[in-house]
């Protein structure tokens, strides 16, 4: 393994890293709050190390297979290490520990938290725990591949072992104009999902925070009551909106505005199943609100959607304790925590596309043991599914 080619590409995301910690010290700035020493020390102690490793280990070469699944498992740590300065030089944690905690929650997108009185905060710290979200929901090694068009083939091993879902697809023929694109697409959602909470009532501070944690399905959130603070049917619609988009593929976006037609969304096999999970928890829920709870259809239908679409794609994010809800609707609350978004998105957990793939492996099985000489082939978007991913899926 070149070490110093992945020591090197570390290097770039810890200035990426660095750069970062910028945003939320101008929020520190413009609050005047005791946090802002803490971001530019972090900031420049990131970069610097950055630079350093970047500048002292560059060499030729490509990145191979284990180069890149090395760069990618590292990036984390690092990632972790350093992005937990600010929280610790602002004493916002006493605990390495904890600092390393929330840290990685926020770039894994978890959304578990140690803390338990989120508005006492800074606001830059505040800031910072959201927009490790938003770094981390799409990637930070992606974002990587999208500034450095220059990776060359090395790009497509850190794509592969960064992307989520079974199959890493490819929207240009190029690596880095996908993760350009990808990107891209992420940035476009961000400021259209700040638009419209700011201009619906969301201050713009919050807005920003709160988008990052819903395209990122990541959860965290600048109120102790999380969305449960804003008593706005509009506000909860529009990340429930947000949420089911971040939840679907990416490169989906592309392919309908590409090919200017809609019909691409409901032609996908796995968009599909992932919006009839949706629709039908949404239906079955409100069902049981409105006959157990006596809730009006439409205060049902909203509680219902925004607690089905934040748990399927991981999001977190709450409007209600669903603890109170009948057994029926807690059950399929529960169910829907293993289900995730599809691939291709930055929602967790099973992911749709896998779930798709064993359900028509399955059903394959069963027409083989009942016509034993049939010749079958397992396709996904009307693409042959290669024997190793439906292996792959069947022991991961």
């Amino acid at each position: 393994m070149n070490l110093k080619i992945v020591f090197s590409t570390l290097g770039v995301i810890l200035m990426i890293i660095g750069i970062s910690m910028l945003f939320p010290l101008i929020w520190s700035l413009y609050y005047g709050e005791y946090d802002l020493p803490a971001f530019l020390i972090s900031a420049i102690v990131t970069f610097l190390v950055g630079l350093f490793l970047f500048k002292g280990l560059k060499t030729e070469g490509s990145i191979r297979y284990k180069e890149g699944f090395a760069i990618v498992s590292l990036a984390w740590v690092f990632a972790t290490i350093f992005g937990s300065l600010p929280y610790l030089l602002s004493k916002t944690f006493n605990s390495i520990s904890d600092a390393i905690f929330e840290t990685m929650s926020g770039f894994t997108t978890t959304g578990a938290s140690v803390l338990t009185d989120i508005e006492i905060l800074p606001h830059g710290i505040l800031f910072w725990r959201s927009l490790t979200h938003w770094l981390g929901g799409m990637g930070i090694v992606v974002l990587f591949v999208a500034i450095l068009s220059s990776i060359g083939i090395g790009g497509l091993q850190m794509f592969r072992a960064e992307s989520p879902g079974p199959v890493t697809e490819k929207i240009k023929p190029r690596i880095s104009e996908t993760a350009k694109i990808l990107w891209f697409t992420y940035v476009i959602f961000t400021f259209a999902e700040i638009f419209l909470l700011w201009i619906f009532g969301m201050p713009l501070f919050d807005a920003m925070c709160h988008t990052f944690g819903t395209l990122a399905t990541g959860g965290f959130s600048t109120k102790n009551q999380s969305i449960g603070y804003y008593n706005s049917p509009i506000i909860h619609w529009i990340i429930i909106l947000f949420m089911f988009m971040s939840g679907a593929n990416f490169a989906l976006y592309y392919s309908v505005l590409h090919n200017r037609n809609l019909k691409i969304f409901w032609k996908n096999d796995e968009f599909r199943l992932y919006s009839y999970i949706i629709l039908v928890s949404i239906a079955v829920i409100t069902i049981v609100l409105i006959t157990n709870s006596y809730l009006p259809l439409d205060k049902a239908i909203t509680l219902a959607a925004f607690q089905v679409v934040s748990i399927v794609t991981t999001t977190g994010y709450a409007t209600y304790d669903f603890d109170q809800w009948p057994l029926l609707a807690r059950s399929i609350i529960f169910t829907l925590m293993f289900v995730g978004g599809c691939a291709g998105s930055t929602g967790g957990s099973i992911k749709v596309g896998r779930i798709l793939v064993l359900f028509k492996q399955a059903t394959l099985e069963l027409k083989k043991a009942i016509h034993p000489r049939m010749i079958t082939q397992l396709k996904i978007r009307e693409k042959t599914v290669p024997e190793n991913i439906v292996i792959n899926l069947n022991y991961s």
